[in-house]
């Protein structure tokens, strides 16, 4: 168990600057990568992390299931952090973790293990599967842990989950509205060579 219990208590001002920031990270770092690795064959899944001091980028990623089916979003932004130099590397519990999708069990437990205290999704579980025709986390969370959607404790001893949508400033509307079709393009592309590939669950 965690040495210091999470705590939820920041101020809701900090809570919308973090998600709008949030925003601005996905399109403007995490979004250029996705699209590369879409024509690649990959998922639209990426991830970043942010420092809680500044707000200012560590380190963004995306979905590299081609090279291995491990490599989800989150799982290669945690492998890409960790082939940092040690002097460059900050701590997890000084860094938001922030998912373009609500993560998968896996990813949810690779963020524990690597001692994140915290993270933040654009997408739910229930978009990936209804938006995105991926249903795999859903599924997997039923199968396996005999979970329904949203079954999982958002907030314990590990870490809290938050939704970037629920938190973002209303000014930031027509920037939710822009992202999802960016993504809805993104998707089709997506499901439209996902055949060809070898990616277990496609």
């Amino acid at each position: 168990m965690p040495d210091t219990p999470v705590t939820s208590a920041y101020p809701a001002t900090e809570l919308t600057a973090i998600a709008d920031r949030a925003l601005d990270v996905i399109e403007n770092d995490v979004l250029p990568l996705t699209r590369l690795g879409v024509v690649m064959g990959n998922k639209v899944f990426g991830a970043a992390l942010l420092r809680k001091s500044d707000l200012t980028l560590v380190l963004a990623e995306t979905n590299n299931e081609m090279e291995s089916p491990l490599h989800h979003g989150e799982m290669h932004l945690l492998k890409r952090y960790h082939e940092l130099p040690a002097a460059r590397r900050p701590s997890p519990k000084d860094m938001w973790f922030i998912s373009t999708h609500e993560p998968c069990s896996m990813c949810m437990s690779a963020i524990t293990w690597a001692g994140f205290d915290n993270f933040w999704y654009f997408f739910s579980h229930e978009d990936s599967r209804d938006a995105f025709a991926i249903p795999h986390d859903l599924k997997i969370f039923h199968e396996v842990f005999r979970l329904e959607p949203g079954g999982y404790a958002r907030k314990n001893s590990f870490w809290i989950a938050r939704s970037i949508r629920d938190h973002a400033s209303e000014a930031r509307g027509q920037q939710v509205k822009r992202l999802a079709l960016i993504y809805d393009e993104l998707s089709a592309l997506y499901q439209s060579g996902k055949a060809a590939n070898a990616i277990p669950l496609r």
